[in-house]
């Protein structure tokens, strides 16, 4: 197991490989999303700070997810299509796989199993979030009904940009 969020490689909805190495040096927020949950207006959010800091080294990357109460039903054209549509997410979007359980995705199973205590642990409920920082490490864990938007969050991000 690796010890760093950049050396996974994943496939994007669109069926594409994405090595993460490509963002080593930014700052990634992971986000593990469904369409049919009651936060899923966050993507409204997630999309603003994507906008908003992508030229200060942001990347926004979801993880869709069917695994809470059976609420990201689609195929990944289904997905895609619904946050191009109504939330104008042009931030990258991952296959549906698990992030929790036996079948977990291997980036998910890296970002619950760190050894750091605050961050350890399995993933509570759609639209939870981790800040990766610029060398591959997380640097903090968020609860999924904090919004892209909460001060604490802008202000680790920006540490994070800013570092």
């Amino acid at each position: 197991m690796t010890d760093n969020f950049y050396d996974f490689t994943v496939t994007t909805l669109a069926g594409e490989a994405l090595d993460l190495a490509k963002f080593k040096g930014q700052v990634a927020l992971v986000v593990n999303t469904a369409s049919e949950c009651g936060l899923t207006p966050q993507y409204k959010g997630l999309q603003s700070i994507q906008d908003k800091y992508s030229s200060r080294g942001l990347v926004v990357i979801g993880f869709p997810s069917n695994d809470f109460g059976a609420q990201e039903p689609g195929e990944a054209e289904q997905i895609k299509s619904f946050c191009e549509i109504n939330y104008g997410v042009t931030f990258p979007l991952i296959t549906k796989n698990p992030v929790k359980g036996e079948d977990i995705q291997p980036v998910y199973d890296f970002l619950t199993s760190q050894t750091v205590s605050e961050f350890k642990g399995a993933i509570r409920w759609n639209f939870e979030k981790f800040l990766i920082d610029k060398n591959g490490s997380i640097a903090a864990r968020f609860h999924p009904e904090v919004g892209p938007d909460d001060p604490n969050l802008i202000q680790q991000l920006e540490d994070l940009l800013d570092s």
